[in-house]
């Protein structure tokens, strides 16, 4: 398991949709991932119903900010069908099912990150990742701090 394993998980938790769990776990997320604290000190005195709708405004697609890491490379095309397969087929070969959201969606990776040790699918989509960094940054949303933190542990390279 990658040392960033913490990080990876505590990311997942904070781009989901802000629900109790997130909210009950803040303390936790800010004591073992002090790299998301601008997100989980801004989590922490932001209004749930306000933070909800802040989620849903960020994370709207018509608000080019996806959390679905084959939108990035595939965009809607029929490529993004085979990608998808990939993500699930990489998902069963660890013994573990993609639950309920698409398993491209970025929580869902961080996750399977976090669990597995295999930074495969962040390095092969970091380039959609610095993609999505970048627009979060400039729509002005603690949600980019969560975006900094995950590709600060990616190897550098080709983007």
């Amino acid at each position: 398991m990658p040392s960033d394993a913490v990080l990876y998980q505590a990311a997942a938790l904070c781009l989901t949709y802000p629900d109790d769990d997130l909210f009950a776990r803040l303390p936790l997320l800010r004591e073992a991932a002090p790299q998301l604290r601008t997100f989980t000190d801004h989590a922490a005195v932001t209004p749930r119903r306000e933070l909800a709708g802040h989620y849903a405004r960020v994370f709207d697609e018509r608000n080019r900010h996806s959390l679905h890491l084959s939108r990035w490379q595939d965009g809607d095309t029929r490529r993004r069908g085979t990608s998808l397969a990939r993500f699930e087929d990489l998902y069963r070969r660890h013994g573990l099912e993609c639950g309920e959201e698409l398993p491209d969606f970025l929580p869902a990776v961080l996750e399977f990150t976090a669990r597995t040790g295999d930074t495969s699918l962040l390095t092969e989509h970091r380039a959609g990742l610095e993609q999505l960094r970048t627009r979060l940054t400039a729509y002005g949303t603690p949600y980019a701090a969560v975006l900094d933190a995950v590709c600060a542990t990616l190897p550098t390279g080709r983007t």
